[in-house]
């Protein structure tokens, strides 16, 4: 609702905090993608939109917020990418249409992405090891995911998490960059 009523202060608001096209990715990205090159990872699922595993190279990335990277016009469906947003400040429309132009996120109130969605639940349920890092398992639907699990689950987070006490491993108090940053 506050993306249509009040476009330009979402858009002053994303422009400060969340639209960062020098944001790079960080070993973690570049362990992940190690790992599915080597045919040790089938999938990445994350919520964040920064675009970051697939600027490390991987591959198969459920993005269940959306992305930052793609954006499209509300009208007729154009797309732009995060470079095009950001140099038609304050306000972002469509060269087609005139249109406003919508960051392919997921904002409250909106569904999550189908194809995502469902194709995270795929590569959980297949799973014979789920490493969840970096997330506090407090955002919905999201967290749920777990439960779809097919095999064992590694938790590795800064904080314990509601999952730490059905996981084969829990290791808190230490970044997951920390340690599979560390493995490459």
């Amino acid at each position: 609702d506050f993306f249509v009523q009040r476009a330009e202060a979402f858009y002053k608001f994303y422009y400060e905090k969340i639209a960062d096209i020098k944001a790079l990715p960080n070993r973690t990205h570049f362990a992940l993608s190690s790992l599915e090159r080597m045919g040790k990872l089938k999938a990445v699922v994350t919520q964040n939109i920064d675009g970051l595993h697939y600027a490390a190279g991987s591959k198969v990335v459920y993005e269940l917020h959306g992305s930052a990277m793609r954006n499209t016009c509300t009208h007729c469906g154009a797309f732009y990418t995060l470079q095009d947003i950001l140099e038609k400040k304050p306000l972002p429309t469509c060269t087609e249409c005139g249109a406003l132009i919508k960051p392919d996120v997921t904002l409250y109130g909106e569904a999550l992405p189908m194809d995502a969605f469902e194709g995270a639940l795929a590569a959980i349920a297949q799973s014979d090891l789920l490493i969840v890092g970096g997330t506090s398992l407090a955002v919905y639907p999201a967290a749920g995911l777990i439960g779809y699990r097919g095999g064992r689950l590694v938790v590795i987070n800064r904080d314990p998490t509601p999952a730490d006490k059905n996981a084969a491993l829990a290791v808190t108090g230490v970044a997951i960059g920390d340690i599979l940053g560390d493995l490459f």
